[in-house]
C-alpha cells in the first residue's frame, strides 16, 4: 500500500504491510533490522504498541476509523509501551522520521 497525508501532500510509505490477523499483530516489526525507504506496517485493530525486541526507533501514528490522526509519537524507542488511546482504530508504524510533519486531525488516504 501507499499511505499519504492529504493535509501536507506528503507521501509517509510506498511498501506499506498490513498487519490484521492475530499473528501478523502479535509479530508486528520485532526482530526486524530495520525498516527500509518507504517501508510500514498498519496494525489493525490496535489501540496500543510495544517496542520490546524492536532494534531501531520507530514513528508510531494512531488512527482513528476514518484514517484521521489521533496521536504522533515520533523515534518511539525500543524496549517501550505506548499509551492506550481512545479513539485509535489502528496504527501505522514508520521507520523513524518518516511520519515528518504528520500531526493530530491531519487525514492519510492509502492507494
Amino acid at each position: 500500500m501507499i499511505v499519504r497525508n492529504v493535509n501536507r501532500g506528503q507521501i509517509l510509505g510506498t511498501a506499506v504491510r498490513r498487519a490484521d490477523s492475530f499473528g501478523l499483530r502479535l509479530r508486528g516489526l520485532m526482530f526486524r533490522q530495520g525498516l527500509g525507504i518507504g517501508e510500514g506496517l498498519v496494525i489493525e485493530p490496535c489501540k496500543a504498541v510495544h517496542t520490546h525486541f524492536m532494534r531501531f526507533p520507530i514513528d508510531v501514528v494512531f488512527l482513528d476509523a476514518e484514517w484521521r490522526v489521533v496521536l504522533v509519537l515520533p523515534a518511539m524507542a525500543p524496549w517501550r509501551f505506548s499509551p492506550q488511546v481512545g479513539g485509535a482504530r489502528s496504527v501505522l508504524e514508520l521507520a523513524a522520521g518518516a511520519a515528518g510533519a504528520t500531526a493530530p486531525g491531519d487525514q492519510l488516504a492509502v492507494e
